[in-house]
């Protein structure tokens, strides 16, 4: 081997590029898995987490759910941005009211955007606040609405309510009845259900769901308002425990504050994923015996009737 050789093998060898290191390919595809999932989350879909009982009886704490972004196009609220110093304190200081994610500031209009249909349940972040809420659109714009008695008038007629009846709960640690007075009864095979009262209303369009009614609440009586343009009005199907549009921003209402420009609506709900009773640890092994049976699968479009 010459010398001239050997110098254009060590020249060839400077030039080579430097293999790549595991570690940097392992940190790129964890960047793109994320990327991506937070792409599915923003424009198609992501999962919800049911915190109250606002939405009594078709949605119960522990339920979880597909809400889906694009039915009504996206907005400024639809981006789901990680907040890692709320996902601190939810997972660390367990304060699940918080947001996970950073809200971007609001800019009017949606793109591709369809106003949501009358019955949708749907999740909405209050102006001001970072806290996803979910509950029933029943105004739209233009609408003239009132609640009174406890009955909803929209534009001049109530809104058809059935008779009351009953329906059963069972008693566990993410449903105690506690908060219903003389609700909670002895079931024959001893253990515990919570009888609550459902009307069943009917809207203009045909859509149908059950509400709970407990007799007065300080929602009772409501407006009479007119939406505005482009501002959508939302009630819990729990009335008298609901925090919703009838009630002002902040503490100690905590409600929407009226009609809600429809930027703020973030999606459709769809359907219940599965469902936990509360009694699971931390131990996988009661994960499975937590599973609320009969939930999984549950459509939460509302029912349809000729109008």
């Amino acid at each position: 081997m010459t010398a001239d050789t050997t110098a254009m093998d060590t020249m060839r060898a400077a030039k080579a590029p430097a293999p790549k290191s595991a570690w940097w390919e392992e940190v790129k595809g964890i960047f793109w898995l994320v990327l991506a999932v937070l792409g599915f989350h923003s424009f198609i879909a992501k999962p919800f987490y049911i915190p109250s009982e606002s939405m009594l009886p078709g949605l119960m704490v522990g339920d979880r759910l597909v809400v889906t972004k694009y039915p009504y196009g996206w907005s400024f609220i639809s981006p789901t941005i990680p907040n890692p110093v709320a996902i601190f304190r939810s997972l660390v200081l367990h304060q699940p009211e918080e947001s996970w994610g950073v809200q971007l500031p609001f800019t009017k209009g949606r793109l591709f955007g369809h106003m949501p249909e009358r019955g949708d349940v749907v999740i909405v972040t209050p102006p001001g606040r970072n806290t996803d809420y979910i509950k029933r659109l029943i105004g739209l714009p233009g609408d003239r609405l009132q609640v009174r008695g406890g009955v909803l008038y929209i534009n001049g007629k109530a809104v058809q309510r059935g008779p009351v009846h009953d329906k059963i709960i069972p008693v566990d640690a993410n449903a105690t009845c506690a908060d219903y007075p003389g609700a909670l009864e002895q079931s024959a095979d001893g253990g515990q259900i919570c009888r609550l009262p459902l009307v069943t209303e009917t809207l203009p369009n045909g859509r149908r769901y059950d509400t709970v009614e407990l007799g007065w609440s300080q929602g009772d009586n409501y407006g009479p308002i007119t939406l505005p343009a482009g501002h959508v009005f939302l009630m819990g199907d729990n009335r008298d425990r609901s925090s919703d549009s009838r009630f002002p921003l902040g503490a100690p209402e905590l409600g929407l504050g009226g009609a809600v420009p429809w930027e703020y609506v973030g999606g459709r709900a769809e359907f219940i994923t599965f469902s936990l009773d509360g009694d699971a640890t931390w131990n996988p092994l009661t994960w499975w015996g937590s599973l609320r049976s009969g939930r999984a699968g549950t459509s939460l479009h509302p029912e349809e009737t000729k109008p």
